[in-house]
């Protein structure tokens, strides 16, 4: 849903894949000089509760910024804690689809492509 919604005015990089592969695609671009400009577990849900999760990072690449690094090492690290899966029902996804989309939209706004 993020995806649908938000990639007319951002580059999106949507991945199908578990919630810690994100975290390892985001830190993947940090290491690359990308800044984090939402954090990895923002919201109430756990990381092994969601299907769904929009994380926005910078899209130039500068030098490696040590606070997005730290940040994104201790989520995977909070996330491997989690890390059991479960099945979620057919019927709720569509929920976290919302709660995904709702908290990435509410993130400070930015403006189109500087995201």
């Amino acid at each position: 849903m993020a995806k649908n919604r938000l990639e007319h005015a951002f580059n999106v990089d949507y991945q199908d894949v578990s919630y810690s592969q994100i975290l390892c695609i985001v830190r993947d671009y940090i290491h690359k000089g990308h800044v984090l400009l939402t954090h990895p577990l923002s919201g109430s849900v756990k990381p092994n509760e969601t299907p769904f999760k929009s994380i926005i990072v910078s899209e130039k690449a500068n030098k490696l910024d040590f606070g997005s690094l730290s940040i994104i090492e201790d989520s995977i690290a909070c996330c491997e804690k989690f890390e059991k899966h479960r099945k979620i029902p057919e019927s709720a996804l569509q929920d976290f689809m919302e709660i995904d989309y709702s908290l990435i939209k509410s993130a400070p706004s930015r403006s189109p492509k500087e995201a």
